[in-house]
């Protein structure tokens, strides 16, 4: 399958093959591959009496579940493109979205406040939806389908724009990886407002396999729903498989038909990844890493797990990855440098931004003999290239702390406390110094039992003095999230800034 055709045909062609099989299935019904075309079609009927056209903007913010994916692509069928919101943003972030996108129509939930200046809304199980089976629009494959607004953890959040062809191209590159197929089932926990979320529910569609919607993100229910519903992967983020592993080590739950888990999102903290394959016997363990503006970029092999626990491996499927040092030129074994993302999972870059689209998505001098002036996507992420080629993420390059002349990720702290097994997470970062350029600080959340003092010793035991926290901040139980389950590292630094001063460690 190429993808060089619409999103909608995802659902469309898995039809004559799979009419009957289970697409989705909820915690309360499911549906089959013919029942979620019905229910998509319904959608779109609403939204072409409604006056929805090619092109216009639809936000849809539900719950995770059967409607979410019917609403979506209803408005696939129709050529709009989708804006999906996560259900928990607030009213606030709901209407900058609206107005940023200039949405036509909206498809919300229950209870939930309408968003201003849209001038049609469906609330979704409670107004009808009209009997008919809708004309299929045929969407410029390169034309736009889906706006992904981020989570806005700084400043107003703005619309990742992603065409028919980034989203069919990423099933495809995602289904080849991980080996997928038609008897597979995964459990969706992510939200289809990020990125890897969305990857789970359209490689599924591509392979005509199951998807298992599993809406509250805790560990134990999480884990009973797989083993319930025979579970053949599951997709998380860090905060995640650091609540599940520990989990499993307390009281193991057989999972037999449990083949892979994957990992997005931000690195798993190194206690943790030493507990994975106890955890999980028998399962393939997939570290990758993505940026919404091109999806997946990375992952490392199962087979190179226990030999480089915390590597993102190398460039996915139909991706080209490369390192780019501080001097402009390729970077080559033993080498720091930013990751840069070429091909044709490259995103059309920021809605009605064109500023910071050519910022972010820009040529590469350095690869111009191998790339040409073709764009490529400058993540921002410092990675360092190992002698096989795989990479290990450094830190944002923006985070990085520079103290006592030493620069320093804050993820290196933070695996370093992790070490004393004490802590449950963590995040560092650098402040202002006189003296020092910049002393490092830590926010921690520590294991039950813990304490500040042994802590420290630790940290003063096993780190260069320069890596030593000049103030550690206790955090009372767990860290903020984002809306996609991520640690909410500026909300976190945020609090300890506006926190009373206190006494620096002696």
């Amino acid at each position: 399958m190429t993808p060089a055709a619409s999103v909608w045909r995802l659902l469309a062609d898995a039809l004559p093959a799979r009419s009957d099989h289970p697409a989705l299935v909820d915690p309360d019904r499911s549906v089959t591959y013919a029942g979620l075309a019905a229910e998509a079609d319904a959608h779109a009927a609403w939204l072409a009496e409604h006056g929805i056209r090619p092109g216009d903007r639809v936000i849809v913010q539900l719950r995770k579940g059967i409607a979410e994916v019917a609403a979506m692509f209803g408005a696939w069928k129709l050529g709009a493109v989708v804006v999906n919101v996560n259900h928990q943003w607030t009213p606030a972030q709901l209407a900058h979205v609206a107005a940023d996108c200039r949405a036509a129509a909206a498809v919300i939930a229950p209870r939930l406040p309408a968003p201003p200046g849209v001038a049609h809304v469906l609330v979704s199980g409670t107004d009808p939806l009209p009997s008919a089976i809708m004309p299929e629009a045929q969407p410029d494959p390169q034309g736009l389908a889906m706006l992904i607004y981020t989570s806005g953890s700084t400043g107003q959040p703005k619309g990742v724009m992603l065409s028919h062809a980034n989203i069919r191209l990423g099933a495809i590159a995602v289904s080849e990886y991980l080996g997928l197929g038609p008897d597979d089932r995964l459990l969706s926990v992510l939200p289809y407002s990020f990125d890897a979320g969305l990857n789970q529910l359209t490689t599924m569609l591509l392979q005509g396999g199951t998807v298992v919607h599993q809406p509250v993100p805790m560990a134990m229910e999480i884990l009973r729903r797989a083993r319930d519903q025979r579970v053949t992967g599951i997709a998380g983020v860090p905060p995640l498989w650091t609540q599940i592993t520990r989990a499993l080590i307390d009281a193991p739950m057989p999972l037999p038909n449990l083949r892979r888990i994957t990992n997005t999102g931000g690195k798993i903290p190194p206690d943790v990844l030493a507990q994975m394959p106890r955890a999980f016997p028998g399962v393939d363990i997939f570290l990758m890493y993505g940026l919404t503006e091109a999806f997946r970029s990375t992952y490392l092999h199962p087979s190179k797990f226990a030999a480089k626990p915390g590597s993102i491996g190398q460039a996915i499927p139909h991706a080209q990855v490369f390192a780019i040092r501080p001097d402009g030129g390729l970077a080559g074994p033993g080498d720091q440098g930013e990751l840069v993302h070429a091909g044709g999972l490259v995103s059309m870059g920021y809605w009605e931004r064109p500023d910071l689209t050519a910022a972010k998505i820009r040529p590469c001098p350095a690869l111009a003999p191998i790339l040409g002036n073709g764009p490529v996507v400058w993540s921002g992420d410092l990675v360092r290239m190992d002698a096989e080629g795989d990479l290990w993420f450094v830190g944002r390059m923006d985070e990085m702390i520079k103290t006592s002349g030493f620069r320093l990720s804050p993820t290196e702290v933070e695996d370093a406390a992790a070490l004393s097994g004490l802590v449950a997470e963590a995040v560092a970062w650098g402040e202002e110094d006189a003296d020092l350029g910049q002393s490092v600080h830590l926010a921690v959340s520590l294991m039950p039992g813990a304490g500040e003092a042994a802590l420290l010793s630790h940290c003063r035991r096993t780190m260069p003095h320069y890596m030593v926290p000049r103030r550690l901040f206790p955090w009372p139980g767990a860290m903020p999230r984002t809306a996609s389950g991520k640690l909410d590292r500026p909300a976190v630094i945020a609090a300890c800034r506006a926190a009373p001063p206190t006494k620096e460690p002696g």
